[in-house]
């Protein structure tokens, strides 16, 4: 089949590179959102998915709003008989859904219809779920509510952040979109509609909703900082100024009242509304990001100091 490709991130190329190397379909073109600044030197970038593109030669398509009357010019030309979508960052009008004979086709990182939203790997941990997956579904209007083709599970870890997950899930999940081009384009597969029952939602996680609260138990403590690392980092204030934790570990122990710091010789402690968690790394402002111990050490904590 004729492909065009949408996706922008990292978790996306390796659905990208999938389908470049099945050698059963075309991938003619890509479209993904326009070349942006990143980095310390904030230099424009092309995103992932456009770069792998540029290596193989195949033409780019940076819309500004994917209803772009000459978007969609080109879309046409192009003739795709399907357009896979992995994370590609904004809306799709009708008007493009309608181009391809096959419509869009969607790999979303949960087991829908759990989660749907831009944040589905960070809603689960957070929510302390023990099992996720992976979903490809034909897009339709309302958001990843689309039939459902095929799915594959995944196991989350106890140490697991959202980053790591992700990376796992990109990988699994280029295998399962791949099989599904495949079948839709051999007729031996077929959307099966959401259930109506189990619908839950994962919105686009902000600085604000990373700020911990030592208020709330320790392991809820943990699978914020899990969920929210590598972005947007998980943060409490220190001395007023804002200070980025790493993940934490909840210790089985008595500990000090919540948001208290204790120092230790080869141990930083903070206290939560049940059990204590052990500090791992952390970032003081101007600062490195380093071990607990490390800032400890250069840092006169006074008794009773806290994480706010």
């Amino acid at each position: 089949m004729r492909l065009v490709f949408a996706g922008t991130p990292e978790p996306a190329v390796p659905s990208l590179r999938a389908l470049l190397a099945s050698g059963r379909h075309e991938v003619v073109a890509v479209v993904t959102r326009p070349d942006a600044q990143a980095g310390r030197g904030r230099k424009v970038l092309r995103s992932p998915v456009g770069a792998l593109a540029d290596e193989h030669g195949i033409e780019v398509l940076t819309p500004a709003r994917a209803g772009d009357p000459d978007f969609l010019d080109r879309l046409r030309e192009l003739a795709p008989d399907l357009c896979p979508v992995v994370a590609y960052g904004a809306l799709l009008p009708q008007r493009a859904l309608d181009v391809p004979a096959h419509g869009w086709v969607n790999l979303h990182f949960s087991l829908l219809p759990a989660w749907r939203g831009a944040a589905p790997v960070q809603a689960s941990i957070r929510a302390g779920d023990e099992i996720t997956g992976a979903s490809t579904f034909r897009i339709v209007k309302e958001l990843d509510a689309g039939p459902v083709f095929g799915v594959v599970t995944e196991q989350i870890a106890a140490a697991d952040t959202a980053g790591v997950l992700l990376e796992r899930l990109a990988r699994s999940g280029a295998d399962l979109l791949q099989s599904t081009v495949d079948g839709i384009e051999d007729g031996t597969l077929q959307a099966v509609e959401q259930p109506g029952e189990g619908v839950s939602y994962a919105p686009k996680v902000t600085v604000e909703d990373a700020r911990v609260s030592f208020a709330d138990p320790a392991a809820a403590v943990d699978r914020l900082v899990r969920a929210v690392t590598p972005e947007p980092g998980a943060w409490a204030e220190f001395r007023g100024e804002r200070f980025k934790l790493g993940p934490v570990t909840v210790l089985d122990e008595p500990g000090p009242a919540p948001g208290e710091l204790v120092v230790e010789r080869k141990r930083v402690l903070v206290g939560t509304a049940t059990k204590p968690v052990r500090l791992g790394e952390v970032q003081a402002p101007g600062k490195k990001r380093m071990a607990a111990t490390d800032w400890a050490r250069g840092t006169r904590i006074d008794e009773g100091e806290r994480l706010r």
